[in-house]
C-alpha cells in the first residue's frame, strides 16, 4: 500500500508544469539615492529606473528630439522624494512623481510629474507636471553603454548626472 502511495505521489508530481520564469530583462533595474553614502540611512531622494543599453544603436534613434521620453526603459523613471526639494526655481513638496525628459538640440528639459505607476511615456499628461527645467546637455569622451545616473554633492546641494553614450546632462537639486 505504501509503495503505491509513493508510486501515486511521484507520478502526480512529474505530472505537474513547472512554473515558467521569465528571463533576465534586457534593461534592468537601477536605483541611485542622495545621500548616496550606504551608512546614511536619511535618504531625501531615491530614483528607481531601468537600463537600457545601446548595443550599437544610435542614440538619436532611440530618443528622438522634441519627444517625451520615460528617462529610461520601462515604467517611467520613479523619483521618490522623503524631503521636500527645490528644482530651478519650483518647490516639489516630498512625495512619489516620474520623470521625463524632452530633449532638444542643444538642451534638455526635465520634467517632473505627479503620475505614477506609468508604462514608458505612452500616458504622459502634460497638465501633471509638478515641474520642469531645461537644462544644457554636453559631450563626454567616456562612452557610457548602459544609460546611467549617479548623485554627487554635499549637504543640501546634489547633482544628479545622466548619461548615455557621450551625452551628460547635470540636474541640480537643492534639498530644503
Amino acid at each position: 500500500m505504501k509503495k503505491l502511495l509513493i508510486l501515486v505521489l511521484v507520478a502526480t508530481a512529474t505530472m505537474t508544469q513547472a512554473q515558467n520564469f521569465k528571463g533576465l530583462d534586457k534593461s534592468p533595474m537601477d536605483r541611485v539615492f542622495y545621500p548616496t553614502s550606504n551608512r546614511e540611512t536619511d535618504k531625501a531622494i531615491v530614483i528607481t529606473y531601468s537600463r537600457p543599453q545601446l548595443k550599437g544603436r544610435n542614440l538619436e534613434d532611440l530618443v528622438p528630439t522634441y519627444e517625451i521620453w520615460r528617462t529610461g526603459a520601462n515604467e517611467a523613471t520613479e523619483v521618490r522624494l522623503y524631503k521636500s526639494i527645490k528644482l530651478g526655481d519650483t518647490v516639489i513638496k516630498a512625495g512619489t512623481y516620474t520623470m521625463y525628459s524632452f530633449p532638444k538640440d542643444e538642451s534638455t528639459e526635465i520634467i517632473i510629474n505627479s503620475a505614477t505607476n506609468v508604462w514608458g511615456a505612452y500616458g504622459y499628461d502634460k497638465s501633471k507636471d509638478v515641474a520642469r527645467i531645461d537644462l544644457p546637455v554636453s559631450e563626454s569622451t567616456e562612452y557610457l553603454e548602459a544609460f546611467s545616473f549617479a548623485f554627487s554633492g554635499e549637504g543640501n546641494n546634489a547633482v544628479l548626472h545622466g548619461g548615455w553614450g557621450n551625452v551628460r546632462v547635470e540636474i541640480p537639486i537643492t534639498i530644503l
